[in-house]
């Protein structure tokens, strides 16, 4: 049976790819490999953030399936996973970098795991922060922005500059170049038999957006362009919505730029561990026999309508993800497809690949087909109430319990400006959308999210190697602060 590469990133914006027009951003081997497979154009997630979305890959379903609702979470037992179907089918399985998993090492299916995470308890179990700690380093730039307590007294430069800079760790222990190694040395112990798989998953290019030095400078902000969809002002419908990191009414476009310079650095040392880890593929012979898939959870606004990050309406660039699949035996090398996709898909591609039914149905559709594809993709939030999205070709329609419904034509207004949910001429696209929401009781009440921190893992850490390492990063940023 073929191998199976899946690498994954985290908040990435479909059109940060160079194979996708972006005038600015280089991405050579993300591109390359895009030339060996089908690109998908239309590829959405199931809920813009981290965990739920990332259970729906492994799952192939709906976050209202298998109710991991958010980012403290547990997939409930008796759900399968694409995981644990090839370890049954007797494949060695392997994960290396962010998970978002709760417990940190629960298992899914992979019977190895070496975690890089970022947030929560899982910064001090993973494999990375032992390193780091072992090595007498802490990762300064990225506490200050995602532990609340670093953040309530992170230095004025951090609000001025929306969080972005150049990381405090050498490009070896940046986690990006962490992860990429590790995979790399799991890759360089597959057997010419096949039957493996590996899960490649970079906690870049989410945020703080800091490149390590050597990267940090890799482009010129003034040189780069807005993408499309970047508004002077905050519309006033977006101002409805709950803004949870920055208060983004300050952006303008020499700090958007900035910001644009360092997420795409970030986005470039990405591509240049992928590169490495299809180069060592290449090396041995294994590529083409291969199935890759490369994707990402979520989205960036990244100035769209005034907005960064990923918090507020589920506009495009936040619910769109790039998705890359290249088959075995360079099959659809090539492609570009615009069918309307989703995350859900990964899961029913890879059993389909691997000659392995679902353990029960999916809701997805394998992907290894060129009529693949759906009438219409759906995305949650439940965040700050009930949120949803779902569109079709041409019709998007969102709802909120803060904002309301809004319905937009996005052949004549793509960048979701103008709400025609009260425009007769467009009752039928309404009335059609509503009803593909209700087959999927997206407006019901939300099931209860499953969390159970003691559920069987595949390794953790203790109790006290996890207190020393607070103590340890605490005062890493205590001294950040004062030698600034």
């Amino acid at each position: 049976m073929p191998n199976v590469l899946i690498i994954q990133a985290d908040q990435f914006r479909a059109d940060c790819l160079g194979v996708a027009g972006n005038p600015d951003v280089r991405t050579p081997h993300l591109d390359r490999l895009a030339a060996d497979g089908v690109r998908h154009r239309e590829a959405y997630c199931p809920f813009p953030v981290c965990t739920p979305s990332r259970y729906s890959l492994l799952t192939g379903l709906h976050v209202r399936q298998h109710g991991g609702w958010t980012n403290r979470c547990t997939l409930a037992p008796g759900i399968d996973t694409f995981p644990r179907a090839l370890r049954r089918a007797g494949y060695r399985t392997a994960a290396v970098g962010k998970m978002h998993f709760t417990p940190t090492y629960l298992d899914v299916g992979y019977d190895q795991l070496e975690l890089a995470e970022q947030d929560g308890p899982g910064r001090y179990d993973d494999d990375y922060h032992r390193d780091l700690a072992a090595a007498g380093l802490a990762p300064v730039t990225d506490l200050i922005d995602q532990e609340r307590e670093f953040r309530a007294t992170a230095p004025s430069s951090y609000w001025d500059t929306f969080g972005t800079g150049r990381s405090n760790l050498p490009e070896e222990w940046h986690s990006t170049s962490w992860i990429g190694e590790r995979a790399r040395r799991v890759l360089a112990g597959w057997t010419e038999t096949g039957d493996h798989l590996l899960h490649v998953s970079f906690v870049k290019p989410h945020h703080p957006f800091d490149p390590p030095a050597g990267w940090d400078d890799a482009y010129d902000p003034a040189a780069l362009t807005p993408l499309p969809g970047w508004t002077d002002t905050i519309p006033a419908a977006d101002r409805r919505h709950r803004r949870e990191y920055f208060d983004y009414e300050p952006l303008d476009l020499p700090r958007l730029r900035q910001v644009m310079a360092h997420y795409y650095a970030t986005i470039t040392h990405l591509d240049h561990e992928v590169g490495r880890l299809l180069d060592l593929l290449r090396r041995r012979g294994l590529y083409d026999d291969t199935l890759i898939v490369f994707t990402a959870d979520h989205g960036e606004y990244l100035g769209f309508h005034h907005l960064l990050l990923k918090d507020g309406p589920m506009y495009d660039p936040v619910v769109k993800v790039p998705l890359l699949v290249k088959l075995p035996g360079q099959r659809r090398r090539g492609e570009v497809s615009d069918a309307l996709v989703s995350l859900i898909d990964v899961a029913p591609t890879v059993l389909a690949t691997c000659a392995l039914p679902p353990a029960s149905p999916l809701p997805g559709t394998d992907l290894t087909d060129p009529a693949a594809g759906h009438d219409t993709v759906l995305a949650e939030d439940r965040r700050h109430g009930v949120a949803g999205m779902i569109r079709d070709r041409r019709h998007k329609l969102l709802w909120s319990d803060v904002a309301g419904d809004a319905l937009f034509d996005l052949a004549a207004d793509p960048y979701e400006l103008t709400n025609v949910v009260d425009d007769p001429a467009h009752d039928d696209a309404l009335r059609r959308l509503r009803a593909a929401a209700a087959r999927w009781a997206l407006h019901d009440a939300t099931p209860p999210t499953y969390l159970d921190p003691a559920a069987p893992q595949r390794g953790a850490a203790t109790a006290g190697d996890r207190a020393v390492r607070q103590e340890l990063f605490a005062g890493a940023v205590e001294r950040y602060r004062t030698d600034r």
